[in-house]
Order: C-alpha cells, then sequence, then structure tokens
C-alpha cells in the first residue's frame, strides 16, 4: 500500500465537466510492428534501434505489441474501458514511405480501418501526424535541420488529411518536438542519434516551420470544424534556492526547454534572451523572414504531456559536483551554466520523481499566458515493475496512486480557471519504450510480448470507474 493509498476517505467526490474527454495514448513505432510490410520504409527509429548500444537490450519496434495485426482486440480493450477518445499517430512511412511523393494505398488502409472501428465503438479518433518517427531518406537528405523538411511534413499532412478528413476530427502537427530536436539532434540519445547543439537548435526551428505549414494544409484540406493542435512536452522547472542565480538558470531552460515552442507559435517571435543565450552556438541565420509568423497559424487546443517537474541550480566552478559530465547535452546553450538538482521523494521505475504539483503550476501557467487556448492533457502516467501474479492477475496500486494525484491536480487546476477540456492516459498498452525497449511497462494494459496477450491492469479498472463516474472518488 502506498502512503496515496493509506490518507484517510472522506468521501469526496471530484467531478470533471460534463463534456470532459477521457482517453488513453499511443505511438505508432511503440505499437503497431509490422515494421516491413505493406510497403512501409524504415524510419529514424528503425534505424536507431538496430545500431548496436543504442537500445536496451537490441531491441527494436518491428514488432512491438503487434497492433497493426490485432486493432480489432486493441479497439475492444479500449471500448470495455469506456474511453471517448484514442489518441494515436499515423506512421510517417507507412503513410508516405520515402517523406516524398503520393500515399501508400495499404497504409492508409490501415488507418481507416483503426478509424473506423474507434467511430463503431463511439470512440472520437485522435490523431497525431508526427510522433518522432522520420522516414529514414529525409532524414538522409539532411532530416529536421534542414528547412526541406518542414515542407515535405506539409505535404503529408495534406495527403493524411485528404484521406482521413472524413473520419478524423482532431489533428495534431506533432508530439513533443523538444524531444524530437534535442533528445535526437542534441544528445543523441533518441534517434536518429545526431550530437550538436546547433543542429538541435536548426531542428527546433524547422520543426516550429513545420508545425505552421502543416496547420495550413490541414486547414486546406479539413472539414469546417476540424481541430487542430500542437502537443508539446512543456517542462516544470524550480529553482534550487531563490537567489537570483538559480532563477536565471530557470530562465534559461525556461528558454530552450519551453519558449523556444511557445513563443513562435503563440507569439510569432523568437525568445530575444534565448537568441542571446544561444550567440556562441548559432547566429540564427537559418531563421528567415516570415518564419516565426507561419509558426504561429492559429489552432484551436494546445496539449501537453506531463510526467514530473526538475529543479536547477546555477553551475558554479567551485562545486564539483556541477562539473560537466563531457557527454552531449540536450540543453543547448545552457549546460555551461546550469546543473539539474535531484527531487527527493518517490520515484518511478524511469527514476522520475513523482509530483503531480508541477502538472498544476504548469496549467495554470497557461492559463495566464494562453487564456483563450483550450488544453488537453495529451499524455500523463508512468512506469512500473509490473508483472502477472500467480493467478494471473497484474495489480498496479503504484500507478493508481500516481494517476490519481495527477488528475486531482487537474481537477484542481479547472477550479482554478485552467480551460483543461480532456485526459489521456499514456498509455494504453505497454510497449516499445524508446531507447529502453521493452524494459520499461507504461500500459494501463499488460503485453506479454512472447505471446502477445493482453491482461488489463488494476489501473485499467480503476480508469475505466473513474471515466464511468465522471469524477475522481475517495
Amino acid at each position: 500500500m502506498t502512503a496515496l493509498d493509506a490518507r484517510p476517505r472522506t468521501g469526496t467526490m471530484l467531478r470533471f465537466p460534463e463534456a470532459f474527454r477521457w482517453g488513453t495514448a499511443t505511438a505508432a513505432y511503440q505499437i503497431e510492428g509490422a515494421a516491413g510490410e505493406d510497403g512501409r520504409s524504415p524510419s529514424i527509429w528503425d534505424t536507431f534501434s538496430r545500431t548496436p548500444g543504442k537500445v536496451r537490450n537490441g531491441d527494436t519496434g518491428d514488432t512491438a505489441a503487434d497492433h497493426y495485426h490485432r486493432v480489432d482486440e486493441d479497439v475492444a480493450l479500449m471500448r470495455s474501458l469506456g474511453v471517448t477518445d484514442y489518441r494515436f499517430s499515423l506512421a510517417w512511412p507507412r503513410v508516405q514511405p520515402t517523406g516524398r511523393g503520393p500515399a501508400a494505398r495499404k497504409g492508409l488502409d490501415f488507418y481507416r480501418r483503426l478509424t473506423d472501428r474507434l467511430r463503431e465503438a463511439g470512440i472520437r479518433p485522435v490523431a497525431t501526424l508526427y510522433h518522432w518517427d522520420l522516414p529514414q531518406e529525409l532524414e538522409d537528405a539532411g532530416g529536421w535541420p534542414e528547412r526541406e523538411t518542414a515542407y515535405r511534413f506539409a505535404d503529408y499532412a495534406a495527403l493524411a488529411a485528404d484521406a482521413l478528413g472524413d473520419r478524423v476530427a482532431t489533428w495534431t502537427t506533432l508530439n513533443e518536438p523538444w524531444c524530437s530536436a534535442f533528445l535526437g539532434y542534441g544528445s543523441g540519445v533518441h534517434a536518429p542519434g545526431r550530437t550538436g547543439e546547433a543542429d538541435a537548435l536548426r531542428a527546433a526551428h524547422h520543426l516550429n516551420l513545420a508545425h505552421g505549414l502543416g496547420v495550413r494544409a490541414l486547414r486546406a484540406a479539413l472539414p469546417a470544424g476540424a481541430e487542430v493542435s500542437l502537443t508539446l512536452n512543456l517542462h516544470a522547472v524550480r529553482p534550487h534556492t531563490d537567489t537570483p542565480q538559480d532563477r536565471d538558470a530557470v530562465r534559461r531552460i525556461d528558454a530552450v526547454g519551453n519558449r523556444i515552442f511557445l513563443d513562435p507559435v503563440f507569439r510569432g517571435s523568437l525568445p530575444d534572451d534565448l537568441v542571446r543565450d544561444t550567440a556562441d552556438v548559432t547566429d540564427w541565420s537559418f531563421v528567415k523572414d516570415g518564419d516565426c509568423a507561419a509558426a504561429a497559424e492559429p489552432i484551436d487546443s494546445l496539449g501537453l504531456n506531463y510526467y514530473s517537474p526538475a529543479a536547477v541550480a546555477a553551475r558554479t566552478t567551485a562545486d564539483d559536483d556541477a562539473a560537466p559530465s563531457g557527454s552531449p547535452s540536450p540543453w543547448a546553450g545552457a549546460e555551461r551554466h546550469v546543473r539539474f538538482v535531484p527531487l527527493t521523494g518517490p520515484r518511478t521505475a524511469m527514476d522520475w520523481p513523482v509530483d503531480a504539483a508541477g502538472l498544476y503550476e504548469l496549467l495554470l501557467r497557461l492559463r495566464d499566458e494562453l487564456p483563450h487556448v483550450p488544453l488537453l492533457i495529451t499524455e500523463n502516467g508512468a512506469a512500473y515493475e509490473d508483472y502477472a501474479d500467480p493467478s494471473g492477475e497484474v495489480k498496479d496500486p503504484e500507478r493508481v496512486a500516481y494517476l490519481r494525484a495527477h488528475l486531482e491536480a487537474v481537477h484542481r487546476a479547472i477550479g482554478a480557471g485552467a480551460d483543461v477540456r480532456g485526459y489521456f492516459l499514456w498509455s494504453l498498452l505497454d510497449n516499445f519504450e524508446w531507447a529502453y525497449g521493452y524494459s520499461k511497462r507504461f500500459g494501463i494494459v499488460h503485453v506479454d510480448f512472447p505471446t502477445q496477450r493482453r491482461t488489463p491492469k488494476s489501473s485499467a479498472r480503476w480508469y475505466a470507474d473513474v471515466i464511468a463516474r465522471g469524477a475522481l472518488t475517495d
């Protein structure tokens, strides 16, 4: 029993708005499998996962959770939970294998089949166009640091909208572009595994441009009333101490972690302090007139992905523990000035601190800074060491406690005026967890990967009850 489970019961019921959207979320490369079927070409994650030493245990997404062949079973699982929405991503190399030219019919047929099954089950499809699986041919041509990739994305968005616009009413351009840019091209811990501060900043800018061009392409192809969105993994960053130096450390991380996307998308400009902070990395000459205005195409909602907060302090030469590690950093322009301070308290299997207050803080920030933009929690969840007991049950009380605390934070934020319209739990299924392979389990449905057997965990039953009530109960 966790500390949260053991607290006194008060009989309180925390009700969510009547039209609140209750969902689950997944990503194509993490669950689909069928990596070489029906014309799908390699993505950067296929290449990265096959590179020795990049993914734990040499795991790949070749089979993953075999969702490509188990759509009916997985939609039935969602229906049994009572979810109103399902957030999934299209695999760009399945829809447009080379990243150029016409769409692949069989790839689109898969997503037609998926969305048809969802609609038959009364579940709203929520499609993400890009969840990190860039076609390898586009990476070979330079990837996201190259401007051309943004234009290729816009063409892909138009193809997808033309094919699925009659089935999908909610579209997200990009998922977590910070990870694509700074983990993929900065630290190199994600595909394509390149390391370089300047390339990471170029990639971030071209992802912003791709988003804006993608919004235009979607608007041109979709029926009136379709919802167009963007999902960001904003960082809840706190100063280690209340000193000017540590507060400035927060400013630096906020610039390269949050405002590098928020400002172009919602204000049509780059943060001045970010440009100053990174002057020794790049001159930003890749930013062309009109780019930030293009990135600022109006959207209908903003998705927020949140897992844990962070604390930072100013880096000093006197502190031996703060010396740079020598490993490539994702924090372009900030690593030499900032160090991350470990937080105390409970942690997930990812070694991430559990602190729902960070989600509340971010929601109030967005309430104040973007008061007219509806919000969706598009990912929130936790990995724990889940296993089936001798009876075949998978009990995960730590995950239930985590989810409860974060939904309480969402409810509190709504009460404080944050316009939060929905919550998408990450994730429906245990899956390929990127560089961790199959060693980390985020699902509320346990997957035995050798047999692909699905077993709902106790958290799935708990979430189904929350959805049915539209409320949290003690």
